[in-house]
């Protein structure tokens, strides 16, 4: 064999690039390093690139923000031109429609001008509109989060249950191993040896259970993310820690809430909007104005000029009254919403507050004391069992203890980071 001097000696080009390439690339990473959802946040940035919903809603916005310039702009003018005495009556011409062959011709270029003031709060009104755009693309985007957060956090804890209950099924196999030698021995009847293979069966359907909701949320998620419902994630490492105990003062969470909702956001510029174009309706008893100018040609020269001045007479008042209580009643529903949503949202943020903190009491009880506690009767049991002094029925039973507190620790971890998730979107930020 050739060896590499020899080969790169030899002056073939392709060759020495090709080894070239081998020795200086970088190792590839592994499929799985690049899969999303091994993390929340890898979850979340994948999400703010891809949801759907949101890019909607982030196009909104921008359609909204458009919308407030052209709101405050004079219209565009109009030009009329009229012909007179086009028939050339009186003299001894023929109809015409040139201007300069007609007894005269009239352009008028007229300007529309709304009432001072109206242009203002026309403006006032598109960007409160804007504002409610803005503050919904925040609604949307802490209510995606909220949702991916959850989804995760059942993602891994169906992980863990299927990890769990893989390595109950295995300690249940060796139970029955327990119960087929002492069984050979003449120690313990064959029911033992049955019941056995019955746990094992009925771990197998739960199996098939867990792996069927661990296909559900990874469609859940993967919709989220707008990638094929199938599409492989990676396997969930760690839930988010939770905040210390005193960044959860409801006090402190209530006053970021009145800061921080987008939802409260878009109240507020609701009930502004409202605001705006109730005055902009009571605007409208003050006429509006056009304005003209119109030069006046005869044969080919201009030689007279005329100023024209327009306004509508606002004589409708009936009508205008109508729109007026329209207006007045709109702000009156908008700041009822407002009060309303806020009061509703203070009310969650109150609710979740309690509840993730039974959910970290009862984290806390079964982890410390719940499941050392069943751990240490099972291994008593399986001693007992052993040596003849403990039924199967029993060993069975501390066996589902086990399962049942560690079952019960991750159902608390899974609440806490529930009630976490909705803490955040009512805050609309992280803890």
């Amino acid at each position: 064999m050739k060896s590499i001097r020899h080969v790169i000696m030899s002056g073939k080009p392709r060759l020495i690039a090709l080894l070239l390439a081998l020795f200086s690339a970088p190792a590839l990473a592994s499929p799985a390093d690049s899969l999303p959802g091994a993390s929340v946040e890898s979850l979340l940035e994948l999400a703010r690139n891809q949801n759907a919903d949101f890019a909607t809603a982030n196009h909104e916005a921008q359609a909204a923000a458009e919308r407030v310039y052209p709101a405050g702009a004079l219209s565009d003018p109009t030009l009329r031109t009229e012909l007179r005495n086009f028939t050339n009556r009186g003299s001894d011409a023929d109809p015409n429609l040139l201007p300069s062959r007609v007894g005269s011709t009239k352009y008028t270029l007229i300007q529309p001008v709304p009432f001072w003031g109206k242009r203002d709060l026309k403006r006032g009104v598109a960007e409160a509109e804007a504002s409610q755009a803005s503050g919904r693309v925040k609604e949307n985007w802490a209510e995606l989060t909220a949702r991916i957060k959850t989804f995760f956090a059942q993602y891994y804890v169906v992980a863990q249950a299927e990890k769990l209950t893989r390595e109950l099924l295995d300690l249940t196999v060796h139970l029955e191993k327990i119960s087929r030698a002492r069984y050979a021995s003449g120690l313990v009847p064959q029911q033992d040896v049955i019941r056995a293979q019955v746990e094992q069966t009925a771990m197998r359907a739960e199996l098939v259970a867990i792996e069927n909701e661990h296909h559900h949320v990874q469609v859940r998620l993967n919709t989220l993310l707008k990638r094929p419902a199938m599409a492989p994630l990676a396997e969930p490492l760690k839930l988010r820690p939770l905040p210390p105990q005193d960044r959860l003062d409801y006090g402190a969470l209530e006053a970021r809430l009145r800061s921080h909702n987008p939802q409260l956001f878009v109240e507020e510029a609701r009930v502004a909007a409202a605001t705006k174009n109730r005055e902009l309706v009571y605007r409208n008893r003050y006429p509006d104005f056009s304005l003209g100018i119109s030069p006046i040609q005869v044969g080919s020269k201009v030689n007279e000029w005329e100023l024209m001045i327009e306004l509508n007479i606002p004589l409708q008042q009936e009508s205008r009254r109508s729109k007026e209580r329209e207006a007045q009643s709109m702000l009156s529903a908008a700041e009822s919403r407002r009060e309303s949503t806020q009061n509703q949202l203070l009310a969650d943020l109150a609710e979740n507050l309690s509840a993730l903190e039974s959910a970290r009491r009862v984290e806390i009880l079964t982890r410390d004391s719940f499941l050392p506690q069943a751990e240490i009767s099972f291994k008593s049991a399986l001693a007992g069992y052993e040596n003849g002094k403990v039924d199967f029925a029993t060993l069975l039973d501390a066996q589902r203890q086990i399962r049942k507190a560690k079952i019960d620790l991750l159902k608390a971890q899974a609440d806490e980071q529930l009630r976490l998730a909705e803490m955040e979107r009512l805050l609309g930020e992280d803890l």
